[in-house]
């Protein structure tokens, strides 16, 4: 789905919580070929995140449009990121 949008929307994912970072990372290669990632624990706590997966849609300007816990269907994120994409002609 982030080809749909990489024109549009910068996609980035932190990868963490995990004792063994030789294999989060390789993991993290594997799933985020299209998207920007870092290898960073701290940015749970920064932001106070409990637990993954955890999502932000964030405006150009800096503004959180939407978070959520948990996962969401094509659908429902596909409405949230035409949302987001909205918002660059607001």
């Amino acid at each position: 789905m982030a080809a749909d949008y990489e024109d549009q929307v910068r996609f980035i994912a932190v990868a963490g919580k995990s004792p063994d970072y030789a294999r989060t990372e390789q993991r993290a290669e594997e799933l985020f070929h299209r998207l920007d990632w870092g290898l960073d624990d701290s940015i749970w706590e920064l932001y106070n995140v409990p637990y993954q997966p955890y999502s932000v849609l964030i405006t150009g300007d800096d503004v959180v449009l939407v978070e959520w816990f948990g996962a969401a269907d094509e659908a429902t994120l596909r409405e949230e990121l035409d949302r987001l994409v909205a918002t660059i002609g607001a």
